[in-house]
């Protein structure tokens, strides 16, 4: 078995993937064309909110046309938008270990009501410094991040409940506890760390996040998820991989088992068990960031405790089933009945029944325990196996028609088959190495069966080059009839994991257009340029400028002293759609700023030497953007130059 195990694993690495799939050549028929084009002035049918993987930002692109329409800054610096450099968004960066201007962002899930995506808000997941972040569909900006205690990465997340009542999120890399003595020798895996789950409660109106409670889990690896739905809402079906416990050359030591695990989560009895105490609470230290659209500002609040409970106390709340080895996900069918496994190491697919695990649960159907934690036979929870499916199964989503697709890494295909009689219905090739895929509503009750979009890890011969690294790549495939044709190549940003689509008009009437200035309650806002002006706090200079086509307010300022912090408040008095305005000084070293209209958002500015210097409008607003522009002065320290403001009349005299 370690044999079979190193070949497959030696394939996987090595990119048997990126071998040329057999008939490669006649894979885009003769209107693909014709079904991607959506001719100028006409929108796309879907939103694709698409992770950027190492990038840290989400990416929106239209489908079927596969242009970007925009990338949404959520862990990562963006200068572009001025993210994580303006004063008022530097707080959404904050976590426990500091200012944090990065992550890798793998996995999107939109919200749902009654089981279908709903349009209001996409979540997204931070891998690395372990966060969640909401985004708002109504301004496509992020609106909050959440940090996660007791978790070594956040892979295992966001994946939403039947009406978004909890974003649940699994370790990656089990460690000890945040309460716990960490300073332990690594090879104390099996004895000292431990995996969490987190369940992460959503506002129904609001949509702000707080960790309702996590579930204290054996040490093991946890990938991907799916929340139950119809007869199986109330349960959480998480994969988990190194149930050998490995903590080194986990390549090999966490591939010996031939089977893994699928953990069966009640969800609604952990409720029950936090409403009767059951849980402890548990010390520690983790960052809740939220942007305020009256206030154009964010604001961080440190938190200190969590809600934990032990699954191998509490033994109704947690079971394992067995899945074919290092499984990447569990898929949930539209119905709630079906849980579908994807093996990385397998080479067969197994699905299994809710129903039949519910018996097994009551009829006490186990084969023993893991670390505590009762394990089901595979064979009583199994409905059934894809033969021969393909190689490397990675992600399933499903159709709407009784039908499964699923990518595989391996063969470098994408797979459709049929969920009751288990066969395998028709196969196209990718290009190549697929690792997640998407279908419109694909994890919801009502999936939209027309488009699957694969999103390949390896590109080799479909792009022009560039350097070392190729563009990234997805594949949109139309599935509407008996055979998936493949109609488009499009590159993405970053490294696409995951992505989610949604019909355009689910969100395009909720679209926030402008800000109101008259509601704008901005500490610093000038509502009017009657109302710019600049004032001297010890060595702290405000400066509350406005921006409208085409002059800023003040625009010739004096009396700025070296070892001044200066900050522009500016304001966008426009009250038009898509007329926003940028803002940069000369020698700023922290980026420019974008300003919607009626927001105000703020630069701080640190003069390093005197003399005059630039500012201007960095986003093209006019015919006469270019004259959008005005200077500041920066005397020595101990200076006696007044501090002075004015647009328009400090003018040399005649």
């Amino acid at each position: 078995m370690r044999a079979a195990c190193f070949v497959l694993t030696s394939l996987i690495i090595g990119g048997l993937g990126a071998c040329k799939p057999k008939n490669a050549g006649n894979a885009v028929s003769g209107n693909a064309a014709e079904k991607t084009y959506v001719a100028p002035g006409k929108y796309d049918e879907y939103y694709n909110f698409v992770s950027g993987g190492f990038s840290g930002q989400l990416s929106v692109y239209g489908l079927p046309s596969g242009r970007l329409l925009r990338v949404i800054p959520v862990f990562s610096l963006d200068p572009e938008k001025g993210w994580g450099f303006s004063e008022e968004t530097k707080p959404m960066l904050n976590t426990s270990h500091g200012f944090t201007p990065w992550d890798d962002l793998h996995h999107v899930q939109l919200s749902k009501t009654k089981g279908d995506n709903d349009g209001r808000w996409v979540f997204v997941n931070g891998n690395n410094t372990p966060r969640l972040a909401r985004i708002d569909l109504s301004t496509f900006r992020t609106a909050e991040i959440l940090e996660l205690p007791n978790s070594g990465g956040n892979h295992s997340s966001p994946f939403i409940t039947e009406n978004t009542e909890y974003v649940v999120a699994g370790t990656r890399f089990s460690v000890p506890m945040d309460d716990a003595d960490g300073d332990v020798p690594i090879n104390t895996y099996k004895k000292n760390f431990k995996g969490t789950l987190s369940f992460v409660s959503v506002n129904p109106q609001s949509g702000n996040m707080d960790i309702a409670f996590q579930i204290e889990t054996p040490g093991v690896n946890f990938d991907l998820s799916r929340a139950g739905k119809g007869p199986s809402h109330g349960w959480f079906f998480f994969s988990c991989y190194n149930t050998e416990q490995a903590n080194t050359l986990l390549e090999v030591n966490a591939s010996k088992n031939d089977k893994d695990f699928v953990m069966a989560v009640n969800w609604k009895k952990a409720e029950e068990y936090v409403k009767a105490g059951k849980g402890k609470k548990v010390n520690t230290k983790y960052m809740h960031n939220v942007f305020d659209e009256s206030t154009h500002t964010a604001t961080s609040e440190t938190k200190n405790n969590v809600i934990v409970l032990d699954a191998k106390e509490l033994k109704d709340i947690c079971y394992f089933i067995p899945c074919p080895k290092s499984p990447h996900g569990i898929d949930v069918d539209p119905t709630g009945q079906y849980m579908v496994g994807s093996g990385k190491l397998a080479a067969l697919i197994p699905v299994f029944s809710f129903d039949k695990m519910i018996k097994a649960i009551e009829k006490k159907d186990f084969e023993g325990d893991f670390a505590g934690i009762p394990v089901i036979k595979y064979e009583s929870a199994l409905y059934g196996e894809v033969d021969k499916p393909g190689l490397g199964p990675l992600h399933t989503e499903f159709d709407g028609r009784g039908n499964a697709i699923t990518t595989m890494f391996v063969s470098s295909e994408i797979v459709k088959w049929n969920i009751k009689d288990l066969k395998v219905i028709d196969r196209q090739p990718t290009f190549y190495s697929p690792g997640h895929l998407m279908i419109p509503g694909g994890d919801a009750i009502h999936p939209e069966g027309k488009y699957v979009v694969s999103y390949n890890k390896i590109t080799k011969d479909r792009y022009l080059p560039t350097g070392p690294e190729l563009s990234q790549s997805a594949q949109l495939f139309d599935i509407s009839g008996d055979k998936m044709q493949l109609i488009l190549d499009y590159p993405t940003i970053g490294e696409p994991h995951y992505a989610q689509a949604i019909k355009a008009d689910k969100v395009t009437g909720k679209s926030v257009k402008i800000f109101k200035i008259e509601e704008n309650k901005h500490p610093y806002v000038a509502k009017g340029e009657s109302d710019t002006k600049v004032t001297r706090e010890g060595n702290k200079v405000h400066v509350r400028m406005t921006t409208i086509r085409s002059h800023l307010t003040p625009d010739n300022i004096e009396g700025i002293r070296m070892g001044d912090e200066v900050y522009f408040h500016v304001t966008n008095l426009e009250q038009d759609w898509d007329v926003p305005h940028g803002f940069a000084i000369k020698g700023a070293n922290n980026g420019e700023l974008l300003v919607m209209p009626g927001e105000t958002t703020t630069l701080k500015w640190v003069p390093d030497r005197v003399g005059i210097f630039p500012i201007y409008c960095t986003d093209f607003c006019s015919a006469l953007h270019q004259e959008m522009s005005g200077y500041v002065r920066v005397s020595p320290a101990g200076s006696n130059v007044p501090l002075t403001f004015s647009t328009g009349t400090n003018l040399p005299a005649e």
